[in-house]
């Protein structure tokens, strides 16, 4: 079941109305029990405000957080694992930027700052066969995730499947880039991923959304929309849908259908709540990496590689004027291949892999992803 609430803006009042509905619509009364501990993951990938748009709204975390206290649960914990370090002074500054100490001011629920994790093993996974959940997560006895949608460089789309990759901790993020580089991989391992945290609901918020170079350096657009599933694939096959992209174009989507965890069809969901509109020129990332590599016969794509990597494949571009030498990039880079020289961050081209995660970290938007002039033409 996926449900939709039309919302113009993120007022308290009525976002817990909306709120309300979905969980009406979800039946999540039935399911959910007072004496449970529930985890509400949203998405705060870097220290930014509200209205940045780059992460959840405070507005729908506190309307979450108030319709569970509705149904008795006492035991909320609000958590993510953003970009970068995962330290308690990193989540406290995150924590009062995004907005989600307010909350936990107001509501009570209460703000993670375990840095522990727990080994979970997953035997189904198609490349990944465990992972090391963050604590809050791997000990709730319900997962809601809090999503936001967002255009995103590598996989297209930030959605529901999208915003567990916020349950692995810290720098352990980019490994998982280095051991996924191809992003066919990287999704089936996301996959794995949402099948081993296992969301009891995944919540979006699409009130204002990000288009364009996303996940964090895109353009807002306000969509109006608040939507909530029982199901976070074919929830991202509605908001496909929602932002105009055939489905096959966004690998999450498709290896779900390939594991049958997706209908093939958007005519197949159960929709409940207001219509979803259609937003066919929502623009996606100008560095979505195109695979030509599928297209040309295997025996001839080594020797194609190089050129393909030369002069097909986005890279990205350090803006020297507006680097300011922080180091986020070079942290966050899995294949370590960024370092800060005279106060400004270069990249040795001959170990990048392509992953966008120097682009997806950078505070002060100085690193973009250039596509191939030859590709600007096509």
């Amino acid at each position: 079941m996926i449900g939709c609430c039309h919302l113009a803006e993120y007022d308290v009042k009525l976002a817990e109305e909306a709120v309300s509905r979905l969980f009406s619509m979800l039946h999540l009364e039935t399911v959910i029990r007072p004496e449970w501990k529930v985890t509400i993951k949203p998405n705060l990938l870097m220290k930014r405000r509200p209205e940045d748009g780059t992460t959840t709204h405070p507005a729908v975390v506190r309307a979450i957080v108030k319709n569970l206290q509705k149904l008795g649960v006492s035991r909320i914990t609000i958590a993510d694992s953003p970009g970068g370090l995962y330290s308690k002074a990193a989540l406290a500054g995150i924590y009062r930027a995004t907005g989600m100490e307010a909350v936990a001011e107001e509501t009570g629920a209460v703000l993670n700052c375990d840095l522990g994790t727990t080994h979970c093993p997953q035997p189904d996974g198609v490349v990944c066969k465990a992972f090391d959940l963050i604590n809050p997560i791997a000990e709730a006895d319900f997962v809601i995730s809090a999503a936001k949608l967002k255009s995103h460089c590598m996989t297209g789309l930030s959605g529901g499947v999208k915003n567990l990759f916020g349950c692995i901790p810290g720098l352990t993020k980019p490994e998982f880039h280095w051991r996924f580089p191809q992003e066919k991989d990287f999704c089936n391992m996301l996959l794995d991923l949402c099948e081993t945290v296992k969301p009891g609901a995944t919540f979006v918020d699409a009130i204002v959304s990000m288009e364009g170079d996303g996940p964090s350096s895109g353009e807002l657009r306000k969509t109006g929309l608040l939507l909530a599933a029982d199901n976070p694939y074919q929830l991202d096959l509605a908001l496909s849908h929602i932002i105009g992209r055939e489905p096959d174009s966004i690998l999450t989507i498709q290896n779900a259908r390939e594991r049958g965890l997706c209908p093939l069809n958007y005519n197949e969901l159960e929709l409940a709540g207001d219509p979803l509109p259609v937003f066919s020129d929502f623009k996606m990332p100008r560095s979505r990496t195109v695979d030509f590599q599928s297209n040309i016969p295997r025996p001839l794509r080594g020797i194609c590689k190089p050129v393909i990597d030369r002069f097909f494949t986005p890279k990205p571009v350090i803006d020297r004027k507006i680097c300011i030498g922080c180091g986020k990039c070079a942290e966050s880079c899995p294949a370590h291949t960024i370092s800060v020289v005279n106060r400004k961050a270069e990249i040795n081209r001959a170990n990048c892999i392509k992953c966008y995660c120097c682009h997806e970290m950078c505070p002060v938007h100085a690193i973009s992803v250039k596509r191939s002039r030859i590709l600007e033409k096509m």
